[in-house]
């Protein structure tokens, strides 16, 4: 079977451990262990009944959610099967400039779309100097505008915080691209796991900025990536041309269904901001100890580390001896063979990880 790209893929991992699926502990997909919430699952069983018809073809329930979650009128937001299917309408958008300009390393979807469109891509690479904290996003500083180049005819598309590497960007370092490029797209699937009074999004100014793109994901957050359902947040002229691009009903009727109660769960919600800092930062000390490991601080709920043996190999012996999974980043090409990342889990989880990786 074929090495996956992404990570999740537990019917290869299985393949690899020769043990069924459901015996694997997956570190390699970001996705919050403690969900889906209750409230969700509920929603989802009250609407069995309704997927015998079409979705609303608006989604004018969803958006009204979501319009009161983010305090956005409901016309700015599109709803979208996953991130994914987003994507995939942005790169045929910034197809239409000069160029974009990635900020690398870079999740791999953004090359599949980019690529689907021919779009030209222009690569600005991030420090990657390990414990290289960045809290108010000076990485972003000097990376484009500093270049010299002109921008004006291209796009910027990045993600905040950044993966693979956790850091947080803050949005007075993103402000000033918003003035210099034709389109801005800030993916910020990750954001959600930002406590609000830390978090950085831009969804608080996108009405001020017709060239400002904001990319959701509800998937990861309340962990529910096999509903697929993520949300962009734009001018409304972009979202009603995009919509005429894209297939009619692409949300499911369970989906949005979940995706509204699992919005008004603000129980679910603080008690996610509550587990993720300590349970990360027991994982981050834990790998700091083991030699040959260096971790990077991150503002997320995966940890990106950098190790002196290959991390292939180690995903093998993960897998064989111990039935874990962990993300290999060949698939970002400026880390290859020496980076791996992990999601954070719960404690017990997160230990059983660090035993198997000082015994491998």
């Amino acid at each position: 079977m074929r090495q996956p790209a992404h990570g999740g893929n537990l019917a290869w991992a299985a393949a690899l451990a020769g043990c069924p699926p459901d015996a694997i502990l997956d570190f390699s997909a970001s996705i919050s262990p403690l969900g889906p919430p209750n409230s969700a699952i509920a929603a989802i069983k009250s609407q069995i009944g309704n997927i015998k018809h079409y979705p609303d073809p608006n989604y004018s329930e969803l958006r009204l959610a979501l319009s009161h979650f983010h305090q956005v009128p409901s016309e700015w937001i599109l709803p979208g099967n996953g991130s994914a299917e987003l994507l995939t309408l942005v790169g045929r958008e910034l197809a239409q400039l000069a160029a974009t300009i990635l900020i690398t390393p870079a999740f791999g979807d953004y090359y599949r779309t980019l690529a689907a469109y021919n779009t030209k891509v222009l690569e600005c690479p991030l420090s990657l100097v390990t414990g290289h904290t960045l809290p108010e996003g000076e990485a972003l500083r000097s990376l484009v505008i500093d270049k010299g180049q002109r921008t004006k005819d291209k796009g910027l598309l990045l993600n905040n915080p950044h993966n693979p590497t956790g850091k947080l960007f803050s949005r007075e370092s993103i402000l000033p691209y918003l003035e210099q490029f034709a389109l801005v797209v800030v993916d910020e699937a990750f954001m959600d796991f930002v406590p609000p009074n830390e978090e950085q999004s831009l969804i608080p100014v996108v009405q001020e900025y017709p060239n400002l793109v904001v990319l959701r994901s509800l998937t990861k957050f309340y962990s529910l990536p096999g509903l697929r359902l993520g949300y962009a947040i734009a001018h409304p002229d972009c979202l009603a041309k995009w919509q005429l691009w894209r297939d009619p009903w692409p949300v499911n009727t369970l989906a949005v269904a979940a995706a509204i109660a699992a919005l008004q769960d603000t129980e679910f919600q603080q008690q996610t901001w509550a587990w993720l800092p300590p349970a990360r930062n027991q994982l981050f000390q834990g790998l700091a100890k083991i030699p040959g490991l260096q971790p990077q601080a991150s503002a997320a709920n995966f940890l990106l580390i950098e190790s002196q043996e290959s991390t292939s190999h180690l995903q093998q012996q993960l897998l064989k001896y111990h039935q874990i999974l962990i993300r290999d980043c060949l698939s970002f090409k400026e880390l290859g063979d020496r980076f791996f990342r992990v999601a954070v889990r719960s404690q017990s989880d997160n230990q059983r990880l660090l035993t198997a990786l000082k015994e491998s």
